[in-house]
């Protein structure tokens, strides 16, 4: 996964709430080395571990294998013995290893054809790292109830170039309920679409849909949020310019929007040695956008197979890039065995997507995108007619800046994705912020030097009546700055690196927050304010 032109010209010479876990946290460490060696501390992230209750916990291996190439591990998946099959949490982790050189690779993990786990990996050192994910899994438990096919792919190149070979195992640990330990109530069923083929059990009274949409591959479209109109003089082109909106359809009427995570995996931005100990938000770990499907549910419910299609608004036609896994969870009502109801609102605001290109010795391209829809349905119930209704907004500003031959190129841009759920009289709403600042240049001597700093903001509360019931703000925020020099061998690139993180998660739930350092990869900072 590399970035074009200044960025792909590179690529050969550029060797990079769930959480990612080190091999143990650093509270201080050594005078940091004049410059990056041959090893470094092992990746870790400031984010929260996934808590764990107090209960009988069982163990399975779920995959093991080691990645050389794309020829996917396949095995097979059988519920845990003495848990029971009502658990008060299903946490996966996966363990990784890696040595020599290679590239960032993407992965995924399915169970019964349910995508579970979308991540991507760190680049190693020469003498090697390791690395874990966790990721809380419990609302898949309607999968992991039964006997199931398991297939892992991490995409990898193998040669007398690219030596690292990933070493990969994933377990799940299941937290039996009990005590305080209650089963949460999670989906009833959890539906992975045949292609864009649907059929939901008709007693269904609550839909969501879950996207892993990833921008990536190596191409134009991994650096989506960087793209510029055709008349531009920049090496990734694209007709509408950066905007980009995920949208699913139901049948082909719109469905629901959301804003795609501009995701930067641990080779972005030219300069791997932002990423070798600490990834950038999300990178590890991607989060899936959501769509409430209730007011389609109705429509849903008639036992007949209906399409779901999902979309990439502003990708050129024919271009690859994006991937786009979905499943969709339920929720069903006990109490009927057929659950009916209408669509009985669908509103959508005129898309907006206003690119302007300035030319100079400094080109500049300012990008304005929005867009709104409000859909609304009820159903009738075996606890009374229950309305639902989903607001969406999103917006997109932008300014990209770069010189000839883009050896300078930078990108300052805010998405936000506001959501509104008002169903059964409480209100849910969601404002999300994602933000990117950054700069690449190449300068004298082909000393290339990036300063980024990216932010995963995310505001929650629910409320019931005018009271707020439950509330959370969350604040992951990496900055980094790191020069090389490029066109050389790896040793003499003579790098040096500060990159940062402070994941701060408040709430309802508690307090949370955890701040990291590091210099020329070593863990210099690692502090806990809560």
């Amino acid at each position: 996964m590399r970035r074009r032109q200044i960025m792909s010209m590179l690529a050969g010479l550029a060797l990079a709430a769930g959480s990612l876990l080190g091999a143990g946290p650093a509270a201080a460490a050594d005078e940091p080395p004049a410059e990056f060696g041959s090893d470094w501390h092992d990746p870790v992230t400031a984010a929260p571990p996934v808590a764990r209750p107090d209960t009988k916990s069982c163990h399975v291996t779920l995959a093991e294998a080691q990645f050389r190439d794309f020829t996917p591990y396949k095995g097979s998946y059988a519920p845990p013995k003495g848990c029971g099959k009502s658990w008060s949490r299903v946490v996966l982790r996966l363990d990784g290893s890696v040595k020599g050189r290679q590239y960032d690779r993407l992965g995924h993990l399915t169970v019964g054809g349910v995508e579970i786990l979308r991540t991507s990996t760190p680049q190693p050192s020469p003498d090697g790292i390791a690395w874990s994910v966790e990721k809380d899994v419990t609302r898949y438990s309607d999968t992991l109830r039964s006997a199931q096919p398991v297939e892992m792919l991490i995409g990898n190149v193998v040669n007398e170039t690219y030596t690292g070979v990933l070493d990969v195992k994933v377990t799940l640990t299941f937290y039996a309920a009990g005590g305080t330990a209650k089963a949460p109530a999670m989906p009833d069923k959890v539906l992975a679409p045949a292609g864009t083929s649907l059929t939901t059990p008709r007693n269904s009274e609550r839909i969501l849909a879950e996207v892993y949409a990833t921008g990536s591959g190596g191409g134009c479209e991994e650096y989506w949020y960087l793209t510029v109109p055709d008349s531009a003089p920049y090496s990734c082109k694209a007709a509408g310019g950066p905007y980009r909106e995920v949208q699913i359809k139901v049948d082909g009427q719109l469905a629901g929007i959301a804003a795609p995570f501009p995701t930067v995996w641990t080779g972005g931005w030219s300069n791997p040695f932002l990423w070798y100990v600490i990834p950038g938000p999300r990178a590890f770990d991607i989060k899936p956008v959501q769509y409430d499907l209730t007011p389609f549910a109705a429509r849903l419910n008639d036992g007949m197979p209906h399409r779901i299609e999902v979309s990439v608004v502003g990708v050129p036609q024919g271009r690859t890039g994006w991937s786009t896994p979905t499943n969709v969870l339920v929720w069903q009502d006990e109490g009927s065995a057929v659950v009916t109801g209408a669509l009985t609102r669908h509103e959508e605001s005129m898309p907006l997507n206003s690119v302007t290109y300035t030319a100079g010795s400094e080109h500049r391209l300012n990008t304005e995108g929005a867009h709104r829809l409000t859909v609304g349905g009820h159903l009738d119930t075996s606890h009374g007619r229950v309305s639902t209704t989903v607001s969406r907004a999103l917006t997109n500003t932008s300014v990209h800046r770069w010189t000839e031959g883009e050896s300078m190129d930078a990108l300052e841009g805010t998405w936000s994705d506001d959501e509104r759920v008002t169903s059964g009289g409480q209100v849910t709403r969601s404002h999300r912020t994602y933000t990117m600042d950054g700069v690449t240049t190449l300068g004298e001597g082909d000393r290339l030097r990036t300063v980024l700093a990216l932010g995963d903001k995310a505001d929650t509360v629910v409320a019931r009546s005018g009271h707020r019931l439950v509330w959370s703000r969350l604040d992951d925020a990496y900055t980094g700055d790191a020069t090389y020099t490029a066109n050389v061998p790896r040793d003499q690139r003579h790098a040096v690196g500060t990159t940062a993180e402070r994941y701060r998660l408040h709430g309802s739930g508690g307090c949370y927050d955890r701040a990291l350092r590091t210099v020329q990869g070593v863990l210099t900072e690692d502090r806990r304010y809560c």
